[in-house]
């Protein structure tokens, strides 16, 4: 059962992703906080497996709450759902440590899907945010210096494209006909090649590298 602590300051936002939650089979929602001093407060006693957090509330608010609930409990996984999907509000919360980060008009199933991914330890994305950090990636490397990157095998290539494309590991695995455990193989030796923790990171890299 992945357990799950939701923060919003809006009381319609967190009644609604709490029947979402409860939809499921294997979704728990264990708290819900209206800001982040509560968040944070919930999360140390709690200890939660994933926190969907938001980022504007009064107060503390989500990136700050973020930093403190992972410096105390680094295993949690925050994924930020927010209205604003700008760059302002995006890397803040990446540099926080937010492993996943939503828009807040994203399809019920995709956050479903979310959660779970954060809690197999994968980052979730909106599309077209992880697109557009591969974009700046692209515009940066043409005032970089050529890097040969890592030897990477064929399959790792593919799959790290793949992956930069924004596709989740069961997607992966699904259109190179291979099982979802190897593509997390395949991820798990790509981080460890390349030296990017996450599969954000995986992205760029790949965007910087001529390989996505």
């Amino acid at each position: 059962m992945i357990r799950v602590l939701i923060v919003d300051d809006q009381h319609l936002v967190r009644a609604g992703l709490r029947m979402l939650c409860e939809s499921t089979d294997d979704i728990e929602v264990i708290g819900e906080a209206t800001g982040g001093a509560e968040a944070v407060r919930l999360a140390a006693g709690l200890a939660p497996d994933v926190v969907i957090m938001d980022l504007r509330m009064p107060g503390v608010d989500g990136v700050v709450a973020t930093t403190r609930i992972l410096t105390e409990r680094p295993s949690t996984r925050v994924v930020v759902l927010t209205t604003f999907d700008d760059d302002d509000h995006l890397y803040p919360a990446l540099a926080a440590g937010a492993c996943g980060f939503l828009a807040k008009d994203v399809a019920p199933e995709t956050l479903v899907d979310a959660i779970r991914r954060a809690a197999d330890g994968d980052s979730p994305f909106s599309t077209p945010v992880l697109r557009r950090l591969v974009a700046q990636a692209v515009g940066a490397r043409q005032d970089e210096p050529a890097n040969p990157g890592p030897d990477l095998t064929g399959r790792e290539r593919t799959v790290l494209a793949l992956l930069a494309e924004g596709l989740s590991n069961a997607e992966i695995a699904a259109r190179l006909h291979i099982g979802v455990t190897t593509v997390k193989t395949h991820v798990a030796g790509l981080m460890t090649k390349t030296g990017c923790p996450n599969r954000v990171r995986l992205a760029v890299f790949a965007a910087r590298n001529g390989l996505a």
